[in-house]
């Protein structure tokens, strides 16, 4: 026999559950800022036990990212922010597909080769076999520089004791020679592979390698030199044909890898008598970011060899548990196909004329950019008219009595929405201050007018600042200028190499 009690508990349970659904009904026709969802916290720490409606969770996501600064505005990154409705579309298409699974996505695959000999190409890679027929180049595309860079670091390495072993020498204390002011991928890569770091110093008056101070650090240990087209902190090319012709005069047997991450999409269509590619025959490798001038979103890098023999068999992966035989090079295994895709819309859309108008606007805008900056009393620090990137560095003059600096003037910058850097130059510079303006695609003549008469109204008003003020937008910029995460605070305290040694800061990529 069933108890009143029971029928009374289950009717209670039916209304429970005939409120919960009525609830959640009546909230899912709400305005998602009359749901529940917006009076409380977004999960961070841990994750939630229900659903969220896809339009509250969109709706939510969109507006915390509200409060990210505007990309066109960005004038600190040199990585793409403007890509056309096309190939946003086709990019969109390819989300889902993972790049290394080429037995099922065969002509991502192929269009990966593609990529690799047109980009190649333009860097004088040599690409013909026997007979005069014609072959792949030797690349392949990665997430970003900084995984070219790691490949083509343990290339050199792995080639360099691969001779060492083979001559019965010690092949445990390798070192590579680069500029100080490298990035910090570089420094990244000496320390994950265990590399020595030696370095060629800037100066108050020099910013980039000095060839004859370069070749002479080389000893028996050096795995290669590093070369960089177009550096983070100034833009200038640093003089790879000088770095070749002393190591040839003097007969060393050292390779150059060339870091063009920021120039290789530059230098082919602005200036292409410059030689710093595979036409010096000491570069065996050359890197080169396709989400900076390459004109792809972030994030796709490329990375080249001369010849097989500059890339050691071993580190190449052959796999089959994909459906296909296949070979590998990469830090990453899984990953989209989508910029890959988004690379060789650009190349065959633009073609070498289109490329080439784009770069010839910028340095134009550059050189106008550098003028205009001038004539405010602005100390030029990056070489203008095509000898190095599209981007402007410079500093405020020696002045007694001034109050403010680079740091307060990036500051007040801001308030009008424009991110332009200030920070340090790289080590043994004087702690010399400075700020740099990356032109990118979208950087339009009209826009440029308006950030100079920007910067003009920020130096009026700094003018009639008092100093505490001044004092207190300085400091913020330094240590507050971000409202980004810090990382985990046990990390907090640990400085990459060159910082612990010297005090070196990274300029934004």
């Amino acid at each position: 026999m069933v108890h009143l009690s029971e029928i009374a508990k289950e009717s209670q349970t039916h209304r429970h559950r005939r409120e919960k659904r009525e609830a959640e009904a009546s909230e899912a026709s709400a305005n998602v800022y009359g749901t529940h969802y917006a009076v409380e916290e977004l999960p961070e720490h841990a994750m939630s036990e229900q659903e969220m409606p896809a339009s509250v969770a969109y709706r939510m996501i969109k507006d915390e990212l509200s409060l990210d600064g505007n990309p066109l505005l960005n004038l600190a990154s040199f990585v793409t922010t403007y890509m056309e409705d096309e190939v946003q579309t086709l990019m969109s298409d390819a989300m889902s597909k993972n790049f290394i699974d080429y037995e099922q996505y065969p002509q991502s695959a192929h269009i990966q080769n593609r990529c690799v000999n047109m980009i190649a190409g333009l860097f004088h890679a040599p690409t013909t076999g026997q007979a005069g027929s014609e072959q792949d180049a030797i690349g392949t595309s990665t997430v970003g520089s900084s995984e070219a860079i790691m490949l083509a670091m343990l290339a050199m390495k792995k080639r360099w004791q691969n001779r060492r072993k083979a001559a019965g020498q010690d092949w445990s204390r390798p070192n590579i020679i680069m500029n100080s002011a490298v990035q910090v991928c570089w420094e990244k890569a000496a320390r994950y592979f265990e590399v020595e770091e030696k370095y060629v110093y800037c100066t108050e008056t020099r910013f980039v390698i000095d060839p004859a101070t370069a070749v002479d650090l080389v000893d028996e240990n050096t795995v290669g030199i590093c070369a960089i087209l177009g550096t983070t902190y100034t833009g200038q090319y640093e003089d790879v044909k000088a770095i070749n012709d002393l190591l040839v005069a003097k007969n060393i047997d050292c390779p150059i890898h060339v870091d063009a991450a920021s120039g290789g999409f530059v230098v082919p269509f602005v200036k292409p008598e410059l030689e710093w590619d595979f036409r010096l025959e000491k570069v065996v490798s050359i890197n080169v970011s396709g989400h900076k001038y390459g004109l792809v979103y972030p994030g796709v890098g490329w990375v080249f060899w001369r010849a097989p023999e500059y890339l050691p068999k071993e580190l190449i992966f052959n796999i089959n548990y994909l459906g296909a035989d296949q070979a590998s090079f990469t830090l990453n295994f899984s990953k989209g196909a989508s910029h890959v895709i988004g690379q060789y819309y650009q190349l065959i859309r633009l073609g070498k004329h289109g490329y080439r108008s784009i770069m010839t606007n910028l340095t134009q805008i550059a050189d106008y950019l550098t003028s205009e900056l001038g004539k405010l009393g602005f100390i030029i620090m990056s070489e203008g008219n095509g000898r190095g990137l599209p981007l402007v560095a410079y500093r405020l003059p020696e002045e007694e009595g001034r109050l403010y600096d680079e740091f307060s003037l990036a500051h007040v910058l801001r308030r009008r929405g424009w991110v332009i850097p200030a920070y340090t130059m790289a080590p043994n510079c004087n702690e010399l201050k400075m700020m740099r303006i990356v032109l990118r695609e979208d950087f339009s003549i009209h826009r440029c007018n308006l950030l100079v008469e920007d910067i003009r109204q920020a130096l009026k008003s700094l003018e009639e600042m008092d100093e505490t003020m001044i004092k207190r937008y300085s400091t913020y910029v330094q240590t507050h200028a971000t409202r980004g995460p810090q990382g985990h605070p046990v990390y907090r305290d640990e400085k990459h190499s060159l910082q612990g040694k010297t005090g070196k800061t990274h300029a934004v990529c």
